[in-house]
């Protein structure tokens, strides 16, 4: 293998993928072409969409480049507890003038994924909820691609470690968006410079660390603390490159408290508190993808009528330091100021 892409940028910044929408082959193109590291989200979308979005970037950028992929999921949630759930939310529902959706238990495409990133010999792919197997990583090594897991304990990184992972990204239980723990259902609650710490005791691998970052301060803290990179995912959504929708966009500007809840997806992740998540978390059952699934319909429709209580607002801690800049310009802004803490 050439020696790793984190080490070879000009900055060491990531900018995380970003599920659902805010992660776009502009955004990741105008951090690459920035001196950062672009990712592409491949959750959610139909290998063909995701096929059309590494063709796009490329046309964007021809700097290296990332995909995440969604591991395989956990253990389906409970049939009895999904159909009472999804009765809960048949007023939510009604809202909107949809109705809850059907839970399903499926693996969002990863084996037809994982082919396309093979051959499109995409140079970096990243994994979030699951570790490869050994043999996935040696398929993927062969292409040429570099393999990141995500891990939330020292021993998910012991996990990805014996894998032959080739870096680990560290994730602070201060990120946005779902906890990348391993197993869905014990996700690591450690905060990021602690987190570093530990997983820095078990394993000599390269360490992205995200999870609350949003200042240069907080790239130099990192980098002191360990890591070879920060990856920042919030800070990114107001950019004018982002996909992030204007109800999302707007929260991000108000003044708010952060939670962790899995009442929209059945995983446990971090967002703005709205209305949706205080009325139904406590009752929100364990099942991933199912709940994601049974919850969509209302989802969309509240993004769509710019109710911005209807669906998930997905933040780090820090959000309030979000600024509505251009991407690139904010690579080059976390970069000197990084340089000028750290002397």
């Amino acid at each position: 293998m050439p020696p790793s892409i984190v080490d070879r940028l000009e900055h060491p910044i990531v900018q995380a993928p970003m599920g659902g929408g805010p992660s776009t082959p502009a955004l990741a193109a105008a951090v690459a072409e920035a001196g950062g590291l672009g990712f592409l989200a491949a959750g959610y979308k139909a290998p063909d969409a995701v096929r059309s979005d590494i063709a796009e970037l490329r046309r964007l950028s021809g700097k290296p480049f990332g995909i995440n992929m969604f591991g395989r999921p956990g253990p389906a949630g409970d049939p009895a507890e999904l159909a009472r759930y999804a009765a809960e939310l048949h007023e939510d529902a009604a809202r909107y003038g949809v109705e809850p959706g059907e839970p399903r238990h499926d693996d969002d495409y990863y084996d037809e994924k994982l082919t396309l990133i093979v051959e499109e010999r995409v140079p970096l792919v990243s994994f979030t909820f699951d570790c490869p197997t050994p043999a996935e990583v040696e398929r993927l090594h062969d292409a040429g691609a570099e393999v990141w897991v995500t891990v939330t304990t020292p021993g998910e990184a012991r996990t990805a470690t014996a894998a032959s992972a080739d870096t680990l990204v560290v994730q602070g239980v201060e990120a946005g968006g779902h906890r990348g723990s391993l197993d869905g259902d014990r996700p690591g609650d450690l905060g990021l410079l602690v987190l570093l710490q530990l997983v820095r005791e078990v394993s000599g691998l390269p360490l992205v660390a995200t999870g609350g970052i949003a200042t240069g301060r907080g790239v130099a803290a990192v980098l002191a603390a360990g890591a070879s990179a920060a990856q920042l995912g919030t800070a990114f959504m107001l950019a004018p490159e982002a996909g992030t929708s204007p109800a999302h966009r707007k929260a991000l500007k108000d003044d708010g408290r952060t939670a962790l809840t899995r009442s929209f997806t059945g995983r446990t992740a971090r967002g703005i508190e709205n209305r949706f998540m205080r009325a139904h978390d406590e009752t929100a059952p364990r099942g991933y993808p199912d709940v994601h699934h049974i919850t969509a319909p209302l989802r969309a429709a509240a993004r769509d009528s710019g109710d911005a209580d209807g669906f998930h607002l997905w933040a780090g801690q820090a959000y309030a330091l979000t600024r509505e800049i251009p991407a690139g310009d904010l690579v080059q802004r976390l970069a000197a100021e990084s340089r000028a803490v750290l002397g």
